[in-house]
């Protein structure tokens, strides 16, 4: 998994489990990832999962992200 660590400036990277704190990373990567980040997610998830976590009614994502990976992700 390779994110840049800037994206998780509130918490130690270090601490971050893949499979335990996916739905963090996901939200994170759709709303502040750079195109090598969302490479990486792309490789590190399956796509129906990046869309279950981006349709959750709580996503922390912004009205603008969901509306462009809905796009992407039909």
């Amino acid at each position: 998994m390779e994110f840049r660590p800037s994206l998780f400036w509130d918490t130690e990277v270090d601490r971050i489990d893949p499979k335990k704190h996916a739905r963090y990373i996901i939200e994170r990567v759709l709303e502040l990832g750079e195109p090598a980040d969302v490479r990486s997610l792309f490789e590190e998830y399956p796509k129906d999962e990046i869309k279950r976590v981006m349709n959750l009614l709580r996503a922390q994502l912004s009205a603008k992200s969901k509306a462009l990976w809905s796009l992407i992700l039909p």
